[in-house]
């Protein structure tokens, strides 16, 4: 089993807990009233800590020592669980956009090998081209053509 596992199971009776955090019975009630803590229950209905419910304890004494007050406190704790879940998020897209990267460059690379086979090397000859090419000019900058002169039949050539 993993140790995360075992720091998640409820095994501290509140008294237990309470010793063990440094601080009254009745104050891990009222935390747990005002949803800062979630203490397991047995089939008796007993309270039951666990190490994680512990540390959280410790924490949520540590930032009362800061100066904050239970509103402070419930909102510094939301903050770092949104904050948890935010980096869980980015981890996530990470390692998402390195496989789609590694998928990427495969496929640029098996294009380039597709390529390599295809591409014909033509040796330049000096000289000048075989055929003639006209020159492009775009449609709108054409030459507009003149009509012929008309010949005055009076005048002779």
């Amino acid at each position: 089993m993993s140790g995360s596992r075992d720091d998640a199971r409820p095994v501290f009776m509140i008294g237990i807990a309470a010793e063990m955090a440094g601080m009254h019975p009745q104050t891990l009630r009222m935390y747990e009233r005002r949803g800062l803590v979630s203490p397991g229950r047995s089939k008796g209905h007993t309270r039951l800590y666990s190490q994680v419910d512990l540390a959280r304890l410790g924490r949520i004494q540590s930032l009362s020592e800061s100066g904050l007050n239970l509103a402070g406190i419930e909102r510094v704790l939301g903050l770092e669980r949104e904050l948890a879940r935010a980096i869980s998020r980015v981890r996530e897209l990470e390692r998402e956009l390195d496989a789609n990267a590694r998928d990427a460059a495969r496929a640029a690379d098996a294009a380039r090998r597709a390529m390599s086979h295809e591409i014909v090397h033509v040796r330049h000859v000096g000289g000048p081209p075989a055929v003639r090419v006209a020159p492009v000019i775009p449609a709108g900058l054409r030459p507009v053509p003149r009509p012929a002169p008309v010949r005055d039949p009076r005048r002779s050539s």
